[in-house]
């Protein structure tokens, strides 16, 4: 079930409570009494590496420097216009 916190709007103070998706938000807390808004918390996502996806998943041996494949392409610039 997930869980869903609460601020008590008298004493500031933040509650933890395991409700359905489906069940109406609490007005009050359930054994003080004290009046409860839902507050809104970011979800818990935990990005790992130094970076985005090109940068932490791509094989290190299949990376080309930009002067090699520059030198590559110019190469075959070439040999195409030998052939013509």
């Amino acid at each position: 079930m997930p869980v869903y916190v609460y601020k008590g709007l008298k004493t500031g103070n933040y509650y933890e409570f395991e409700q359905g998706f489906h069940d109406e938000p609490l007005k009050a807390h359930p054994e003080t009494g004290e009046p409860l808004k839902r507050v809104i918390t970011p979800p818990a996502i935990i990005f790992k590496g130094s970076g985005w996806h090109v940068k932490d998943y791509a094989k290190k041996g299949s990376e080309k420097s930009e002067s090699s494949e520059k030198s590559e392409s110019s190469e075959k610039s070439e040999s195409s216009e030998k052939k013509e």
